[in-house]
């Protein structure tokens, strides 16, 4: 009798090739975890652009055009309740994400890193999130603007700066089709950033933000 046949069911099925994922040395109930939890990848973002419209909708007079995510769950906005609700949801399913990339990293660092990166940035925005809502924008040009306001800024930038990680390790760690494509969103990325900081100063005043 081949003398492997006698070994448990449950061994590793497959030795790992140095810088890998480990997908076969996760048990077959594992495998269909890891598969969900990548999943979450797809389904997250999905989640986060209906989360968006859902409480927009709530909102007569909002402009998805004029005004900002942030503004859907700011201090004294009609949709904070809902907003904070849905967008912790969004958060936890990120976070599910970014450990089914740590199962799938093997002994590849840079996947660790973007799974760090990952899980940060979603810390950090349940924090603003919770913590450090900013103002309506009329009560940010009344001066009823707070310390929030200002954390609130510093956590999405360092959420942003968590994301730009995140693709950059990422983009080391897959062939060039995916480097050139995260090298293109990053640009994106921050582009969009400077021009939001740039109208930070007509939020304040109540003006359109387009």
């Amino acid at each position: 009798m081949d003398e492997t046949s006698s070994e448990p069911t449950e061994r590793i099925m497959s030795p790992e090739r140095e810088g890998q994922p480990v997908y076969g040395q996760i048990r077959p109930s594992g495998r269909m975890v890891l598969k969900v939890l990548l999943a979450l990848g797809i389904v997250g973002p999905l989640f986060y652009v209906a989360t968006d419209i859902l409480v927009a909708t709530q909102w007569e007079g909002y402009s998805y055009t004029d005004q900002t995510v942030s503004e859907l769950f700011a201090i004294g906005a009609p949709t904070r309740p809902l907003a904070v609700s849905l967008m912790l949801t969004y958060g936890a399913l990120a976070i599910a994400f970014g450990v089914g990339v740590w199962m799938s990293a093997g002994e590849k660092r840079a996947l660790r890193v973007v799974t760090v990166a990952l899980i940060g940035k979603e810390v950090l925005g349940s924090v603003a999130t919770l913590f450090a809502p900013i103002h309506l924008r009329e009560a940010l040009a009344a001066g009823e603007g707070s310390l929030t306001d200002t954390w609130h800024g510093v956590l999405t930038f360092g959420g942003a700066l968590c994301y730009l990680l995140a693709m950059g390790f990422g983009a080391t760690a897959f062939g060039k089709r995916f480097r050139l494509y995260s090298i293109a969103t990053m640009l994106i990325l921050v582009v969009f950033g400077v021009l939001t900081g740039l109208d930070q100063h007509q939020l304040e005043a109540n003006l359109p933000t387009p």
